[in-house]
């Protein structure tokens, strides 16, 4: 067993220090100015693991050389990862102010507009740790219920615990539906200057919008392979090149 934890320590060290390395240079030539140098060492950090803070960053890069649609590429990923990271999602605002596209979006019912609100409060781990802290709140005001004889305590207990039980199946929801958003990637940044929505996947199909890079679209349908289905914020549907859009 030891060796297999050495042989595990030999192999992941040198990885460890490569991304720390990697992320130390990438940091510096950002403070520096050299935002084309930070953007590149970044984009090299992200190979090795994704990391809300270096999406982050690579946004900020972006942003620096005015370069909009990799810029709110990276700042959706972040926030993918961190939903409930403030600065992230002003940043994201300030780049979204550059783009040509500024659309209305479609109605939406109030309880899922306030259910998103919620569940992108956290991230997956912070609503796993609520879980867990709720579920072991929940035991032991079921403790105080069963063995302290107070009738005072007991009602604590009892109504508490039942509070917490809720509060940790809510968060095992809201972290499920976190880890559902993460798994299937649903949406995507238009990355060329200009791009035409089509009624048909075909060049030959009519124009059913135009829009610009930067803006962000929802994948309907990505069964075709050069063709995706996407929807627009303001409701307006149509087929692009898979080739003019990224998934966030």
């Amino acid at each position: 067993m030891k060796k297999i934890l050495y042989v595990l320590l030999f192999i992941l060290c040198p990885v460890v220090s490569q991304a720390q390395d990697l992320k130390i240079k990438a940091d510096s030539a950002y403070q520096q100015d050299h935002f084309a140098q930070a953007a590149e060492l970044y984009e090299q950090l992200l190979q090795k693991g994704h990391s809300s803070e270096v999406y982050y960053n690579l946004g900020n890069c972006y942003y620096r050389l005015e370069k909009i649609a990799p810029c709110i590429l990276n700042y959706e990923r972040a926030l993918l990862l961190s939903p409930g990271d403030a600065q992230v999602r002003h940043n994201l605002e300030l780049a979204r102010n550059k783009t040509i596209d500024k659309m209305i979006p479609a109605g939406e019912v109030f309880l899922v507009t306030w259910f998103k609100t919620i569940v992108n409060t956290l991230s997956v781990d912070g609503w796993g740790k609520l879980a867990t802290v709720c579920f072991i709140l929940a035991l032991v005001m079921l403790g105080i219920y069963l063995f302290i004889k107070d009738m005072l305590w007991r009602k604590i207990g009892f109504y508490a615990g039942i509070a917490f039980i809720t509060v940790c199946v809510l968060a095992n929801i809201f972290a499920w539906y976190q880890k559902q958003m993460l798994l299937n990637r649903n949406t995507a940044v238009v990355m060329t200057k200009e791009c035409k929505g089509k009624t048909t996947p075909s060049d030959s199909g009519k124009d059913a919008f135009v829009i610009h890079e930067g803006t962000k679209v929802t994948v309907k349908d990505a069964s075709m392979n050069e063709w995706l289905e996407v929807r627009l914020d303001d409701g307006k549907s149509g087929w692009l090149r898979a080739e003019n859009v990224e998934k966030i």
